[in-house]
């Protein structure tokens, strides 16, 4: 906590409106059906029957709706400054998530996404994380059928930080120590749902943990738990370990300055037009 002082509020980059909200609310309900769907559809629904079909199906409405939900954002004040913050962190994130590719899921850019979402808020932290990962895709050439719902989920990871408690008044170690345990948790929550996305891509004759759209859901739900533990518990285990060390080791620094660069960049000041025709903002 900040003592005595008295709590500052922490400036937001975007302030969600009411259309920003429920498209994200859409968005998100449309997501969750694209990653559950193996264990919402009933087994004789014919979603079932095109289960090779119905990821890209996904993929391609995902991508849409990811667009109309950052447009929609946008429209609700992400002015040339947030822009521009934007476009910086993106591109550090960007250049970030390359460098421990193949090593265990060493991925720094996950510690970097928890302290933006932080500082800058969930609906920022949304449209962060989102172009993030599209502009990771584009620099790795990771471009496929998996990358909506890697937008996706980096836009939840990063948004559920902005969304953790305590913004104006949090500091500190208690602060650190939360955002480490939010980065460790939801570097696991981020791989399993990815795992979702990916399983039903596998063919039931060469594995015996592939989606099945003829078993019961039980049977599907232990063939998933055994897929993630043998294909992506170690990752999932060095990106949270990984997330966590870095949070605790260079996130004081680095949270003092995102907010002195968001209390620069004055977001929310109104802009005032004087008689002379001059823009002056107020300081």
């Amino acid at each position: 906590m900040t003592g005595g002082a008295p709590a500052q509020r922490q400036a937001r980059a975007v302030r969600l409106g009411p259309r920003s909200v429920a498209a994200l609310l859409l968005v998100s309900a449309v997501g969750v059906a694209g990653f559950g769907w193996p264990f919402l559809a009933p087994p004789d629904a014919s979603l079932n029957a095109h289960a090779q079909d119905a990821p890209w199906l996904f993929a391609g409405l995902l991508v849409l709706l990811v667009a109309v939900v950052a447009a929609t954002i946008s429209e609700s004040g992400l002015g040339p400054k947030a822009v521009a913050m934007l476009g910086v962190l993106a591109a550090a994130g960007a250049a970030l998530r390359p460098i421990g590719a193949g090593t265990a899921g060493l991925e720094p850019m996950f510690f970097l996404m928890v302290l933006s979402g932080r500082v800058l808020g969930p609906g920022f932290g949304f449209v962060l994380g989102s172009v993030t990962m599209f502009a990771s895709a584009l620099l790795t050439g990771g471009v496929g059928p998996w990358m909506p719902f890697q937008m996706l989920s980096m836009g939840w990871f990063t948004m559920g930080a902005g969304l953790l408690p305590g913004p104006d008044r949090l500091r500190g170690r208690a602060e650190l120590l939360m955002l480490a345990a939010y980065g460790f948790l939801a570097a696991f929550a981020y791989g399993t749902v990815m795992n979702l996305a990916g399983w039903t891509f596998m063919n039931t004759l060469a594995s015996d943990i592939a989606f099945d759209p003829d078993a019961s859901v039980p049977d599907n739900l232990a063939r998933f738990v055994a897929y993630c533990l043998a294909t992506s518990l170690g990752w999932d285990g060095g990106r949270a370990a990984m997330t966590v060390v870095l949070t605790l080791t260079l996130g004081t620094t680095l949270l003092k300055a995102l907010r002195r660069a968001t209390r620069r960049a004055a977001f929310e000041a109104p802009v005032t037009f004087e008689e002379a025709g001059e823009v002056s903002h107020p300081t």
